[in-house]
């Protein structure tokens, strides 16, 4: 008698059976401060999503940084979140 196979569980960096991690810059401060509220909602968006259950009962982790809308300090945090 057979029996079924049983997938293993495997998932990329940022994510976990509990947790999913998910990273962006946006430009809280600088010229380009009024596109700082885009990374407001979305963080709004993850935090309803958590209080409502998660995604499949994983949590969302949004890590976002400012990145001064300078592009020599988004690449420092682009390789801050890798």
């Amino acid at each position: 008698m057979a029996s079924p196979a049983q997938a293993q569980k495997t998932y990329d960096e940022g994510a976990s059976d509990t947790e999913i991690r998910i990273g962006n810059t946006n430009p809280y401060s600088g010229n380009a401060s009024a596109y700082g509220q885009i990374g407001k909602t979305i963080e709004a968006y993850f935090k309803m999503l958590n209080d409502n259950g998660g995604i499949n009962g994983r949590k969302i982790t949004f890590i976002t940084y400012d990145d001064g809308y300078t592009p020599s300090k988004a690449v420092e945090m682009v390789r801050k979140l890798v």
